[in-house]
């Protein structure tokens, strides 16, 4: 849940988003728009099809991440704060 998320991050009132790493972002994104075809697809009708619809999409993401965490050896969900990542890296001009 994005409460349970939030305190793995450490966050109290901070937007979560804004504290995702880019691969945490792409697979939050993909479980949006996955959900949201699935919906439309299906034509998607009143709270139980639309939850349905999010239990799938969501499924989706959570395979295509768990595939990526097998194959690079590393964990896509971080307690790293993106905003609190060393600033010693260059920045893009």
């Amino acid at each position: 849940t994005p409460s349970a998320y939030k305190k793995h991050k450490g966050l109290k009132r901070e937007n979560l988003r804004d504290h995702m790493t880019d691969l945490e972002l792409i697979f939050s994104m993909l479980g949006v728009a996955t959900t949201k075809e699935i919906a439309v697809n299906k034509n998607a009708q009143g709270f139980v099809e639309n939850k349905q619809a999010a239990f799938e999409g969501g499924a989706v993401a959570g395979n295509a991440r768990r595939e990526l965490e097998l194959k690079s050896g590393k964990k896509v969900i971080s307690k790293e704060n993106y905003r609190r990542l060393p600033q010693n890296k260059k920045l893009l001009k």
